[in-house]
């Protein structure tokens, strides 16, 4: 185990277990890992919390974490396991004790015959065997089950099977926006669709949601098999018809013939390599081939194909899809058809990724016989103030997500959507949430189908005093800000260093992870960052430029946990400036040399490389890196807060509550 597992085991910081380390001699000593990161004996580690009354008491779940780390040689364990999940899941009481109880000689034999029945309910499993030397683990498991119950133990299991969760944008939809989903569906009152099929199903969550509101027969499709497995099991809990085949939905779909009352789906986004070449003339693009940088359009276009005449989807999309200029005519089909019913915009931080504010498509395969609808509803229930700090409007990669009232949220978007759904031609715009908008004012030159456009279009009856007293205190922030630009944009030159460019010896950052002046973290311990950690993404977008690719957490950071797909470099600082660190590291030189990839490009930390220069210089430069950053931030808050100041004076003179400012007559 490692030393955060130490940490999670012991209830104590990182920090703690490294001054244990250092103090305590009898402290276990490395049996692997690497000079930077060691690996310790979970016996040997456990004996020693034990005997200083440092070892918590623990539960079923947390037994169940330590026996599958121990087992670390195999990446498969937790998928293993969820055939004994289901299988402990049917037995009573009775039988599931027995099990339990069993000596160890016995426990991996009679496990192994309990899954035979419900082994071919789990895609990919069909050669599960036992080992002799597992029955700790299968124990463990079983008391979980007994103990915690079975949505308990399966959670648990997932914490282990991260493989593809979060690469190439697949991730889990979290609970409260899979039920938002799930509920868009039918009205309150109304039967729920019996079929619902979700072809990136993941680990099943959207699925879930529909069983537990009534749906019966569920399909699903996932590409990672880890994910498929989790996603089998919960469904075959649910007490309904269920069937989740492993396979890639748009290149290999392993349900051609199904056609579903619903679809639920959250694709992934951003693959370049979704099949753009070799299913070129494939039926199911109704709408017209997607580009190769529009994957969202294939899968929205194949969620369409599996849906009976009328049968209705919901899908989680980036914000991007309602705007990029390459997917325009295909937008402008999908409106044409009449296949786009509405789109809600979701705040940033509900799901991952936390910076976006993803939205929901809402679409209807329409029926041949059917009247066209005229129009779309735009729901917009979360815009913020452009202007104010937080993690709605930053896109800071802290880990932390924003604080939504989720039950004021779903009220709010189901109500105008069940109105709109009844009397769509007949829509009451709801003032800055939702605005119905006839198709033939979406199909310009740009399709945009963002709902913050379409939603603060909306008339907003204000009163002239209280439009005065909000602009006037807009273009008051707006002043501070742009004195606090003009500040930091002056002051002393930045002046040449003479002739020629200066030149330094550089070292690597792997060469400073040996010299331990670093410390090279990843996100699967649960990091807590601290100030001055530097951070960097693994994998780099399209545009990425080298003032996005690393950021020093600030005070703000500290005791949030490192997202997914993130380096985190810890500097000593008797050795490194934080600020001197990130900025070269930044250097698109630098980046340019240590990416990898083409359609996915990754970072490569390692191979990045900075001066050595003496702290104090170090430090020189980091006050400059830093102030740039500062002027980065200001600049950000001048425009966002410039443009909202423009949009509420122009409100304020077009709907008649302000007049033009009274400068006097031009003088010729």
């Amino acid at each position: 185990m490692t030393a955060a597992e130490i940490s999670r085991l012991a209830g104590v910081t990182r920090a703690t277990v490294s001054n244990w380390r250092r103090r305590h001699p009898d402290f276990p000593a490395p049996t692997g890992g690497t000079d930077t990161s060691p690996a310790y004996d979970l016996d040997a580690v456990q004996s020693w919390l034990a005997a200083r009354g440092q070892l918590p008491a623990t539960s079923p779940a947390d037994d169940l974490r330590t026996a599958v780390r121990a087992t670390g040689s195999s990446a498969t364990t937790p998928t293993r396991l969820l055939p004994l999940v289901l299988a402990a899941a049917r037995m009573s009481d009775d039988d599931l004790k027995q099990l339990v109880d069993l000596p160890d000689a016995q426990l991996p034999a009679r496990a192994q015959k309990a899954i035979e029945p419900h082994r071919a309910e789990i895609p990919g499993l069909a050669d599960l065997t036992y080992q002799s030397g597992e029955a700790p683990l299968l124990r463990a498991l079983l008391r979980c089950v007994a103990d915690e119950g079975t949505p308990r133990t399966v959670d648990v299991l997932a914490e282990g099977d991260l493989d593809g969760t979060g690469a190439n944008g697949l991730y889990d939809t979290p609970a409260p926006v899979a039920a938002l989903m799930a509920d868009l569906l039918t009205e309150p009152g109304m039967p729920y669709p019996a079929t619902v099929f979700d072809p990136a199903c993941g680990a099943g969550g959207l699925l879930v949601a529909a069983a537990a509101r009534g749906a019966q027969k569920l399909y699903g499709q996932d590409i990672v098999p880890a994910q498929a497995a989790q996603a089998a099991v919960r469904l075959a809990l649910q007490a309904v018809d269920t069937s989740v085949r492993v396979g890639d939905s748009i290149r290999a779909d392993a349900f051609p013939a199904l056609t579903a009352e619903a679809v639920l789906c959250a694709p992934p986004y951003g693959d370049r390599e979704w099949g753009h070449e070799e299913l070129a003339y494939d039926s199911r693009w109704l709408f017209g081939l997607p580009p190769k940088i529009e994957s969202e359009l294939a899968w929205l276009q194949h969620c369409l194909a599996h849906l009976d005449d009328g049968g209705r989807a919901v899908l989680l999309m980036p914000p991007a899809v309602a705007e990029r200029a390459s997917g325009r005519r295909i937008r402008a089909e999908i409106l044409r058809s009449g296949a786009l019913r509405a789109v809600i915009a979701l705040p940033p931080g509900v799901a991952q990724p936390l910076h976006v504010g993803l939205h929901l498509w809402l679409l209807e395969r329409p029926h041949p016989q059917a009247t066209l609808p005229l129009n779309v509803l735009f729901v917009d229930p979360a815009t913020p103030d452009p202007a104010t700090p937080g993690p709605a409007r930053d896109a800071r990669p802290t880990g932390k997500r924003v604080a939504v009232d989720w039950p004021a949220l779903h009220d709010s978007v189901l109500t105008a959507w069940h109105d709109y759904d009844r009397h769509p031609d007949n829509f009451d715009p709801v003032p800055g949430l939702a605005q119905a908008v006839p198709i033939i004012d979406l199909l310009d030159d740009t399709v945009d189908l963002t709902p913050a456009r379409h939603v603060r279009a909306t008339p907003v009856p204000a009163m002239p005093d209280e439009l005065a007293a909000m602009s006037y205190e807009l273009r008051s922030r707006l002043r501070r800000a742009a004195t606090g630009l003009f500040t930091l944009s002056g002051a002393e030159p930045w002046p040449p260093v003479g002739s020629a460019p200066l030149s330094w010896r550089t070292a690597s950052v792997a060469d400073l992870l040996r010299g331990d002046a670093l410390e090279l973290l990843r996100p699967q311990a649960e990091i807590e960052l601290r100030e001055g950690d530097v951070i960097l993404p693994d994998v780099l977008h399209d545009g990425t430029g080298g003032t996005g690719v690393t950021r020093v957490a600030d005070a703000h950071d500290a005791g949030s946990h490192l997202g997914r797909h993130l380096h985190l470099l810890r500097p000593d600082p008797a050795r490194l400036d934080p600020w001197f660190l990130a900025g070269f590291l930044a250097a698109e030189e630098n980046v340019s040399a240590a990416s990898s990839g083409t359609s996915v490009v990754r970072l490569d930390p390692r191979r990045l490389r900075v001066p050595l220069l003496p702290l104090a210089e170090q430090q020189r430069y980091g006050r400059a890196f830093r102030q740039l950053h500062a002027l980065r931030t200001a600049a950000d808050l001048a425009h966002r807060l410039a443009d909202e100041t423009a949009r509420t004076l122009a409100a304020g003179l077009t709907g008649g509550a302000l007049q033009p400012p009274d400068v006097g007559q031009p003088t010729s």
